[in-house]
């Protein structure tokens, strides 16, 4: 399946399923026992999203992220051998975590801003899972039962307040500056997600490119960490990494400006689009 949530045309939110060029509003439906996806996974209802809900045509509706309040989005960071290489960085011995927050994602189609603060605003696109049970101290071995499904995922990173300090959270955190969806798929429509390959175009141009196994530290592996440090959640986003060919490390240096579009595209998921616009003025 394809888990979305979205904006009705009538303005109000819901969730459900994507097919062919519709979504089928499962949300009409299963609310309010489940009011939005992530209290879905959390009751482990995803069967019951099958089939459920009236049809809308997909272009009516506005794509938020998949799950768009998670209790928590972790991202792993140097986790692709070029990018490692391309930032000048040791190969890491465990995951790199450090955290973005539900406001600084948007949906698929909806503009990611380039903060008034910088110009040096950035594109890495990346493979995002998300927890489809609660687990804590999970082992690698099971690690795979706790993943609900997968998209894609643009951080949109914001260079200069990522390198102010060696805390990367402000550079990463800016409202709106990255994107996720279209979609949430289910691994069984996937496959073998290391089988896949990812890759980003800015204005249509191949600027990343990499198979999902180049992955220095796995998935498993990242599970198994981050459980070890506190409990995941049903709903949980983590963001697995970038390849190399992010703006900054290129030459001449690539930035995104208004009127640029990123795409991310991931093989067994789909392709995350998104115009660039520039954060409104102040009043």
């Amino acid at each position: 399946m394809r888990l979305v949530s979205f904006i009705r045309p009538d303005g109000t939110p819901s969730y459900g399923t994507a097919v062919a060029d519709t979504v089928l509003d499962a949300g009409a439906v299963l609310s309010p026992k489940y009011p939005d996806l992530k209290a879905v996974l959390a009751g482990g209802a995803m069967s019951a999203l099958e089939g459920a809900g009236a049809a809308l045509p997909l272009a009516d509706v506005t794509l938020l992220p998949p799950v768009p309040n998670p209790e928590k989005i972790l991202c792993i960071g140097l986790n692709y051998l070029p990018h490692i290489l391309e930032s000048g960085r040791p190969h890491p011995e465990y995951p790199s975590i450090f955290t973005r927050y539900p406001s600084s994602v948007v949906g698929h189609g909806v503009p990611i801003e380039r903060p008034r603060a910088s110009r040096e605003f950035d594109y890495e696109g990346e493979l995002a899972l998300v927890i489809g049970k609660d687990g804590r101290h999970i082992a690698e071995a099971d690690a795979w039962d706790h993943v609900a499904g997968y998209s894609c995922f643009n951080e949109g990173s914001v260079r200069d307040y990522q390198n102010h300090t060696t805390q990367f959270w402000p550079g990463k955190s800016f409202e709106r500056s990255g994107s996720m969806g279209p979609w949430l798929v289910t691994p069984d429509e996937t496959g073998d997600i290391r089988e896949k390959t990812l890759t980003t175009r800015v204005n249509g141009t191949v600027e990343q490119h990499a198979p999902i196994s180049d992955l220095a530290i796995g998935i498993p592996e990242i599970i198994a960490y981050a459980s070890t440090v506190l409990t995941l959640r049903a709903g949980d986003i983590i963001v697995t990494g970038t390849p190399g060919g992010v703006g900054r490390y290129r030459t001449p240096q690539l930035f995104l400006e208004p009127g640029m579009t990123v795409e991310v595209e991931i093989g067994g998921i789909g392709v995350l689009r998104n115009a660039v616009v520039d954060e409104a003025p102040l009043p």
